[in-house]
């Protein structure tokens, strides 16, 4: 038993089409005790769309009072209140507000739940003609352009497809970046305006999204990078196969062990990096 303790429930908003509303959402939104909403006056847009009266106390949140806010809806859960959260679309906590009050509901050991909803990131990946059996979500990149560059080099040899959000106006540098760290020949596929009336799928490699993208997109974006492909053993010279082996020994590891090591990473013999380390010695 859990006692007084009330319940979080996390519910999943229209990403566009409004007609997208799970049924239940109607239902927590009439029923809750509190409703905790990312914007009060898209909550009241949602609410008469769905023909729907709230029941119960409306408060904001969003990033910026998340913080101070998470203690007030902690303690209405611990006092017995159903506290329903939703955010502007798709599910809370999903690079919106909502991951701070679940920690919290979660460590005072109350019930949280979940109305599932329509999800940018899904809908994006099923669209998008990519491989959908492996994947992982990246979020928003960095502002900064060295900042973007240095998230993308992280995930350059990832073999699941990637998944981003991004606002409109950075979408010709984060392709443009994308090509870079990518390859301009990796294929992409940029998802515009999802579910609503001018829902545009605009798929080919980040080299030509990226001079499409230059002119100027509108709208909420969601863009899908397929992973990287598969590498073959490196291709490797005498001179980068004894660099590899002196670096490695000057991290500490015993020669015979960084031959061994090199010799896996380039998919080539020991005896090919045991002698092209022992001819390097023997230059003058």
């Amino acid at each position: 038993m859990r006692g007084v303790t009330g319940i979080l429930v996390l519910a999943g908003t229209p990403i566009g089409d409004i007609a997208d509303a799970p049924p239940r959402l109607a239902e927590e939104l009439s029923g809750a005790d509190v409703i905790a909403a990312e914007d009060t006056r898209r909550l009241r847009r949602l609410t008469q769309a769905l023909g729907v009266q709230p029941g119960g106390r409306i408060v904001s949140y969003f990033e910026g009072n998340e913080a101070a806010r998470t203690p007030e809806l902690v303690e209405a859960l611990a006092g017995g209140a159903r506290v329903l959260l939703v955010t502007d679309a798709g599910m809370p906590s999903v690079s919106d507000p909502g991951y701070r009050l679940v920690a919290a509901a979660v460590e005072k050991d109350i019930r949280v739940t979940a109305v599932p909803g329509p999800s940018a990131v899904l809908t994006a990946l099923a669209l998008s003609g990519l491989p959908v059996d492996r994947f992982c979500f990246e979020g928003f990149l960095p502002r900064k352009a060295g900042e973007r560059l240095g998230r993308l080099r992280e995930v350059a040899d990832e073999r699941r497809t990637l998944v981003y959000f991004e606002a409109p106006h950075r979408l010709d540098a984060t392709l443009t970046a994308m090509a870079e760290v990518f390859g301009t020949g990796r294929r992409a596929a940029v998802c515009r305006e999802l579910t609503k009336t001018y829902e545009e799928i605009k798929r080919g490699p980040l080299g030509e999204l990226a001079a499409w993208a230059a002119e100027g997109v509108r709208g909420e974006i969601t863009v899908v990078v397929e992973g990287a492909p598969e590498k073959g053993p490196e291709e490797l010279d005498a001179a980068e196969l004894v660099r590899r082996v002196r670096v490695r020994e000057e991290a500490g590891e015993r020669r015979k062990e960084a031959i061994a090591a090199v010799a896996v990473e380039a998919g080539v013999p020991k005896r090919e990096v045991f002698d092209a380390v022992v001819a390097a010695k023997r230059v003058p």
